[in-house]
């Protein structure tokens, strides 16, 4: 799972929260630190949200990332609650506290300069 600034101090402390308690078998890896050919094609995603990548491929982004993230937890208590985040109704509003989260990170506690999330190119 790739996402979040390496200097991000929310997403770093979000990322350290998930596996003090999920212990998720995926790694989580800032994306600026992933080889350049990976990541390139998805740079203005990856500054708003974290993304799953399989090498250059986008499995899935933002709430549905941080759901893969979670749901590959040896805990099945865990892994459910991330099947949970997949089902219909439930998969629209963690997409829509994601969305807002995102654009709010630099309020967030643990947050740094680093967080805040670039303007969109005109």
């Amino acid at each position: 799972m790739d996402g979040g600034h390496g200097d991000c101090g929310f997403c770093r402390a979000a990322v350290d929260r998930i596996r003090a308690v999920a212990a998720p078998a995926m790694a989580a890896v800032p994306w600026q630190f992933l080889p350049e050919e990976s990541t390139a094609p998805h740079v203005e995603r990856l500054d708003r949200e974290v993304l799953l990548l399989r090498g250059s491929v986008v499995v899935a982004g933002g709430a549905d990332a941080l759901a893969g993230f979670v749901g590959s937890s040896p805990s099945r208590t865990i892994r459910t609650v991330a099947a949970v985040l997949g089902l219909p109704g439930v998969r629209i509003c963690a997409r829509a506290v994601y969305r807002w989260v995102s654009r709010n990170r630099h309020r967030m506690p643990g947050s740094t300069a680093a967080c805040a999330v670039p303007p969109r190119p005109s």
